[in-house]
């Protein structure tokens, strides 16, 4: 049954955490749905998100099928019910593009982590579980909408407010002109005292006068505490609006760029900024009316001067409305897509710079320009504390560092893309004690500065990206990927840049350690997994403690000092596996055939309590990037029962043959443990063989080389004298010289044990003896073992060759 049918059966918590899921990555539910058959066929797990340049191209083939898919589903969905579905899946085709054109890998990230997500939904619901971490949409986005409804209320109210306030003003203004009108006249009849005519009118003006003066009196004061009253309305609605944008940039914003950060070692996709851009562009435009409604106050109050009782409010408001001005516009200019965090010199690497409130504030109508500059840990903090008057310090040469932010009407998004900046030159500080260069960090700066209301209001924004190191060669990467570990995962709030704990609980290190793995190689690690992990990460210190989780584990630990009795860190070595993991063992590790980490002793535990020819894979303790089978069978000088371990096959050695058919060219092994056929496990991972020779392009029939085991039998299992699942083994007599070795085969003999004369006589004397049926160059088959072109590999495994499907 395919996913998207098991995800329909969903009920209860189980469909509110699905609905959670898509609410939280902003990937329409539609586009799931009519797509999930293309969805489903992808390999997303197959792109590499960590690396631009390898993972880049083949995501963004993938968001442009995805928007064919779409575009083909609009075109299949006919009939008058389904308009409105058109209507909506155009939209969103165009949404994604717009999305995720500068960023395709987020893209992918997304995709992967809504399926994983959805795996374990189903998995979970059908074992009657709950899926834990997520959660239903939390109570906060309802809170800060119903905040946002009550603020458009407050505002529409004190408009109105102030709407009749100005009335009454203006006609206070008008009978106030009265009055001097009417003082006016009395002052021109105070000559005509004699004229009774102009002595009643006189006496009818001055009580007129009175009426008007007691009139404006009274007026007076009801538009006094107009203005009173006022001011406390937009006091309250400017406290409100301080709480909602406290809560947008401190709680929400502050959430998206910490998930944007433990994206980075693996975490889950930071999501979409529709929602935040929405907020804060609400913000904008509310508080950019009730600064319009503070200066329309003032100017009232030059109109018309009066006292006001008391503490004058308006100072205060007028202060404090600009203060959230600012801090929103500086606040909502963030990096969309973060610069490689592991940067390497002379390479080309992007980031996306964004401005959440650039359509609503006419930014984009005289678009600013945007500089990146790479500056120090010592420059990051003499920023922050503005201890620093030049921000043109830097402390490298950055190409390609200016852009001008493009405005996209259809989204409201305002942005600026750098798609080819390379750092050319870096200056770094002087290393004191244990430093190295890999824990030295720096910074992208991205600064900018624009005008707002035809220039009344200039503002200089700057953000600064995620920690970079910086790295010159490629054996430096490992290193700098565990400060970036350490620094992304174990940061805190507010803290001084670049300031880190030394210690961290092992706990914390455990989930940091998942996350990142689970991000490479899909399955998770197990509790078992993270025990074993924690037993090595603490193997130098005398533990007193029988749970080693319980523990801290400092810096040093992690990647200074080497582990007991080895030559490299704990981190390079889970480092190691992670990578040869990722690059020739995914599909085994997700399909659970590779228990992985298992000690030697452990190892040999299990195996002993098996029938003999079961075998396990563990990571190699010994060798960096190594796995090892381990497997069970009689010793042939003591026939007692042992455990033998190949040595460790490395990533080198899988880009020659894979691990499964390394393992298929091992009849001793036979059931994975605890007691599974190894056809079974591997079968479907086998590369196929051709059952007949097939010349190449030159005519040249293309060999094989197949895994031996010197000293033990080749047999099948089924023609042993002893138990089938028992392989027997056997010792390689030292080989004699060519004369008496006519009768040897390659079953026999080990490539890497032959000489040139050897080879030689084997192949002409046994090999083609067919009549000719298989024709091979002898004279070049020989000239490339002499130029190294067969060698054997790099285990104790010997290497036989295959032509085609018959073994030579």
């Amino acid at each position: 049954m395919s996913l998207i049918l098991q995800l329909q059966q969903l009920q209860g918590d189980s469909l509110q955490q699905l609905q959670a899921l898509y609410h939280s990555t902003q990937f329409p539910m539609e586009v799931r749905y009519y797509c999930a058959q293309w969805i489903e066929s992808q390999n997303w797990t197959g792109i590499d998100v960590e690396s631009a340049a390898a993972g880049e191209p083949a995501a963004n083939v993938l968001l442009q099928q995805m928007i064919q898919q779409i575009n083909l589903k609009v075109n299949e969905l006919t009939g008058e019910d389904m308009f409105p579905i058109r209507l909506k899946l155009t939209d969103f085709s165009r949404d994604l593009m717009n999305r995720f054109s500068s960023n395709p890998l987020n893209f992918v990230r997304t995709i992967r982590h809504c399926l994983e997500q959805e795996q374990q939904l189903v998995s979970q619901a059908a074992n009657g579980e709950q899926l834990e971490g997520m959660m239903p949409i939390p109570d906060s986005h309802r809170e800060i909408e119903s905040a946002f409804q009550q603020l458009k209320w407050l505002t529409q109210d004190t408009e109105k407010d102030l709407s009749e306030q100005q009335q009454k003003q203006e006609l206070f203004v008008f009978q106030y002109q009265e009055t001097l009108r009417i003082q006016a006249r009395l002052n021109q009849l105070q000559h005509d005292g004699s004229n009774p005519q102009k002595q009643m009118e006189k006496t009818q003006l001055e009580t007129r006068k009175t009426e008007v003066e007691n009139m404006l009196q009274a007026e007076a004061q009801q538009l006094l505490k107009m203005r009173i009253e006022l001011a406390e309305k937009h006091k309250q609605t400017f406290q409100l609006l301080a709480n909602v944008q406290n809560r947008v940039l401190e709680d929400e914003l502050i959430r998206w760029k910490r998930q944007q950060q433990l994206a980075g070692i693996g975490g889950p996709p930071e999501g979409t900024l529709d929602t935040l851009q929405c907020w804060c562009e609400a913000l904008a435009e509310l508080t950019w009316q009730n600064r319009q409604q503070i200066k329309k106050v003032e100017l009232l109050r030059q109109q018309l001067p009066m006292k006001v009782p008391g503490i004058d409010l308006l100072p205060e408001l007028n202060t404090s409305i600009t203060a959230l001005l600012s801090t929103l516009v500086t606040s909502t200019f963030i990096i969309e897509k973060q610069p490689p965090q592991v940067l390497k010199k002379e390479t080309r690497f992007s980031a996306s710079v964004r401005l959440l409130v650039g359509g609503k504030l006419n930014v984009h109508m005289n678009p600013p320009q945007v500089k990146a500059t790479i500056i120090s840990e010592v420059q990051a903090k003499a920023l922050l504390n503005n201890e620093s008057s030049n921000l043109n310090e830097t402390c490298g040469d950055i190409l390609n560092n200016c852009g001008v932010m493009e405005f996209h009407r259809d989204t409201g998004v305002l942005n600026v893309t750098f798609r080819n900046m390379s750092l050319k030159r870096i200056r770094r500080a002087d290393r004191r004690g244990s430093e190295f260069v890999t824990e030295e960090k720096f910074t992208i700066l991205f600064q900018s500065q624009f005008t707002v209301a035809s220039g009344e209001l200039v503002f200089q924004v700057r953000t600064l990206a995620l920690p970079v190191v910086v790295v010159s060669h490629g054996n430096q990467e490992c290193n700098a990927l565990a400060t970036i570990l350490w620094d992304n995962a174990f940061t805190e709030s507010g803290r001084v840049p670049f300031v880190v704990p030394d210690k961290v609980p092992w706990n914390e290190m455990g989930k940091a350690l998942n996350s990142k793995f689970m991000a490479a190689n899909g399955r998770s690690l197990s509790q078992e997994n993270l025990q074993y992990l924690s037993i090595k990460a603490f193997s130098s210190q005398n533990l007193q403690s029988d749970n080693p989780s319980q523990l801290s584990v400092s810096w040093s630990t992690f990647n200074r000092d080497p582990l007991p009795g080895r030559t490299f860190t704990f981190w390079k070595w889970f480092h190691g596996v992670l990578e040869l993991t990722r690059k020739h063992l995914r599909q085994s590790w997700n399909d659970g055939t590779i228990m992985g980490f298992v000690s030697r002793t452990q190892a040999q535990d299990l195996l002993l309590s098996k029938p003999n020819g079961t075998f396990l894979l563990r990571f190699s303790d010994s060798e960096i990037g190594g796995i090892t089978i381990a497997w069970v069978a009689q010793d042939p000088q003591t026939n007692e029962r042992q455990v033998w371990n190949l040595q460790p096959f490395t990533a080198e050695d899988f880009n020659i043959r894979t691990l499964a058919d390394r393992i298929h060219d091992l009849p001793h092994l036979t059931n994975l443990y605890p007691d599974i056929p190894k056809d079974t496990a591997f079968g479907n991972l086998y590369t196929p063989i051709d059952e007949a020779p097939v010349p190449g392009e030159a005519g040249y029939v293309k060999c094989d080389l197949v895994n031996r085991i010197p000293g033990l039998s080749t047999r099948p299992a089924s023609l042993m004298t002893d138990n089938p699942a028992t392989p027997s083994m056997v010792h390689n007599e030292p080989l004699s010289p060519p004369s008496m070795n006519q009768g040897h085969t390659m079953d026999d003999l080990s490539i890497g044990n032959l000489d040139e004369n050897d080879l030689s006589s084997m192949l002409q004397d046994d090999a083609y003896d067919d009549g000719g049926h298989n024709q091979l160059n002898i004279d070049e088959l020989l000239t490339g073992l002499n130029t190294g072109g067969l060698t054997a590999l790099p285990t104790p495994t010997s290497t036989s060759i295959n032509i085609g499907g018959p073994k030579v």
